[in-house]
Formats: structure tokens, sequence, C-alpha cells
């Protein structure tokens, strides 16, 4: 390459960089803009608005419960049984029916009972006359009193044995022993039973007993008189109940507490033996102002929520109490009639502008 040439390329070179240099600060290769870009969040469109759900507090009743799982008892349920053995000779009950305390049930045969009842009372009527004789002579002094005493033994061991007798023809009525249901009977009539045969279960369902059992951690906070909600499949809705007695101690197995409600059941809707979910009310708070689960936020050192101040998300401090599945007590930091986000809580802050889609009331 001759000097002239090198000469002439040095001199492009050196034209190109200074284009490169000198042209852009000119504005030649700018391009035009219709306007200047608007930006998130800067004076043209402002900060986004949030779009979020809220609940407006108000004072209200919260109950602190226990949700388990329980059975159905019968309030009494007896095996019917003969005290003394005998020939069924006649049934008075329907299989399923109800039945009225001391309705007689079951005749058992009485003949030999009746036979020696009235051998009795003849007998009685000779001591009675024996002992009247004897007393009157004693009181002529004309016999001893150990002679009118043993007159007057006899009359009464006579009296007695008429009373065993009596009470083995009552033995063989079998009557119900309180008011119930009575169920399917396992004898006939003809049939000879003995005292380990069972007639038939009668059922008393009104009320009902319902059992069920809590962690050993709320025995010292029970009571007797604590109230009870329950479901099933058999009823409408809740039934209630009332807890009437606890057990003393706690099983070691399962470390938990045994209790009882009992519970009216008027229409026999509730059988014995059927599952139940309870809810069992330890105590009843008034006047307390609570908020969704879902609208507390923990953090280090307590609590907080956010509320809806002049269109705006305000962070608030607050302090809980009881809890339940769905709400939360607040203690402090919060009244009646504030505004809580339950919705958009991890996209708000201090500050950020809100739109309330949704009101609802706690």
């Amino acid at each position: 390459m001759n000097k002239q040439t090198k000469g002439l390329l040095i001199g492009a070179i050196v034209l190109v960089i200074l284009a490169i240099i000198i042209l852009p600060k000119l504005g030649i290769f700018e391009e035009k803009a219709d306007g200047p870009k608007p930006q998130a969040g800067n004076a043209v469109t402002g900060p986004e608005v949030i779009p979020v759900q809220t609940v407006v507090l108000k004072k209200k009743e919260l109950a602190n419960t226990i949700n388990v799982t329980g059975n159905i008892l019968a309030n009494e349920v007896v095996n019917l049984q003969p005290e003394i053995a005998g020939k069924i000779t006649r049934i008075t009950f329907k299989e399923g029916e109800k039945v009225k305390k001391g309705q007689p049930l079951v005749y058992l045969n009485d003949e030999e009972q009746r036979a020696q009842l009235e051998r009795l009372t003849y007998s009685q009527k000779l001591f009675e006359i024996s002992e009247e004789r004897q007393r009157k002579l004693l009181e002529r002094e004309a016999i001893s009193q150990a002679e009118y005493d043993q007159a007057l033994t006899e009359l009464n061991t006579n009296l007695s044995d008429i009373k065993v007798v009596e009470a083995q023809i009552n033995k063989s009525i079998i009557k119900a022993p309180f008011d119930g249901v009575i169920g399917l009977r396992q004898v006939s009539e003809g049939s000879f039973i003995s005292t380990a045969d069972n007639i038939a279960t009668i059922v008393s369902i009104d009320p009902v007993k319902i059992e069920f059992s809590i962690p050993e951690r709320y025995a010292g906070i029970v009571r007797v008189g604590n109230k009870i909600a329950f479901t099933n499949d058999a009823i409408d809705g809740e039934a209630t109940g009332e807890v009437y007695a606890i057990e003393p101690n706690i099983n070691v197995s399962t470390r938990t507490l045994t209790m009882r409600a009992l519970s009216p059941n008027r229409n026999g809707a509730l059988l014995p033996g059927m599952f139940v979910n309870i809810k069992l009310i330890l105590d009843v708070e008034q006047n307390t102002i609570t908020i969704p689960t879902q609208s507390l936020i923990p953090e280090l050192g307590g609590f907080k929520v956010f509320v809806v101040k002049d269109g705006k998300a305000k962070e608030q401090q607050v302090k809980i109490g009881l809890r339940t599945a769905q709400e939360i007590q607040i203690t402090e930091g919060l009244s009646a009639g504030d505004t809580v986000l339950t919705t958009g809580i991890l996209a708000v802050k201090t500050g950020s502008p809100v739109k309330i889609v949704d009101v609802q009331e706690q």
C-alpha cells in the first residue's frame, strides 16, 4: 500500500469516529416520540389501586368451643330377666311399643305359690285366735309369759311366711322398670325360663345421653352445666344438650377426659349407638370484636391487620384473645365500625390506595 492510499484510509477512519461522537449529541439519530411515556407510579397515572374485600366490625357474642366426636347412649337400658324360674303363661307387650313404668309385661305360672298363700291364710286365722286367747289368759295370770310369747311367735312366723309367698307371686309378674320402648322379645308363651334368660330389652331414649372425650388440657376449665351443640345425619340442623357428669379421672391410654351430656329426644330421631359431631361450649364472651382468621398477619413480637382509612390501607397492631376455626377475638387495636381487609393483604402496604369491591359484616 502506497503512502497516499494509507493516508486516505486513516482520514476516513478519523471521520467515522468523529461522526459517531458528534452526531448523537446533535440529536440527528434520536427517535421522535408522540409524547412522554407514562411510567407506573409517576405523576401521570398515580399509584396502582388495589381491589380488596373487607369486613365491617361490630360487637358480638363469641363462644369458646371444642370440636370433638361422640356417641349417643340410652338414658336407661335394661335386659328384662325374671327373678325366679317359671313357665310363661302370658305375654302382654308388643315388640317396639312404648311401655310405662310398672306396666305388667310377662306373667309366669304362680299356681303353686297361690296355693301356699291360701294355706297360710287359713293358718293365720288359727294363730290369731290362739294369740288372742293366750293374751286374755295372761291378763288373768292363768298362764305364764313364756306360753303367751310362744303363741305370739307362731302368729308372727305365719305372717312372715305369707309375706314371702306374696313376694314370690309378685316376682312371677315381670313389670317395666321405667318408661321406655321395649325391643324384640326372645321368648314365647309356654316356654320355661330361668333367671339367666333374656326376655327383651327395654330402653329409655328421651332424653338421650351424649358421651364424648376431650383432651386433658381442658380438664381444668370444663364444668357440669357446660352446653353442647351436635349434629347427626338423622336430624336437621343442630341439637343441643347440657353436660351433667364428668369422669373424675383421665384415661391414661388416650390422655382424655370423658364427659356425658343430656339432650331432649321427644320425636325419637336419635337412637343409641349413633355417631355425632359435638361442639362443646366452654364459655361465652359478650360484646367482643372479632375478625376473620385470614385477616390476621403474624409478625415478630405480635400481630397486625390492615384497615381502610380514607380509601387507603393502614397497618394496625392488634392483640388477640380466643380463637375459633373461622374467627379470632381482638382485645386491643380495633373498634366496632372499623373496616378490615380480608383479601389483598399481601399486595398492600401502609398508604396503598384500595378499592373495596365487597363489604361484609363480621
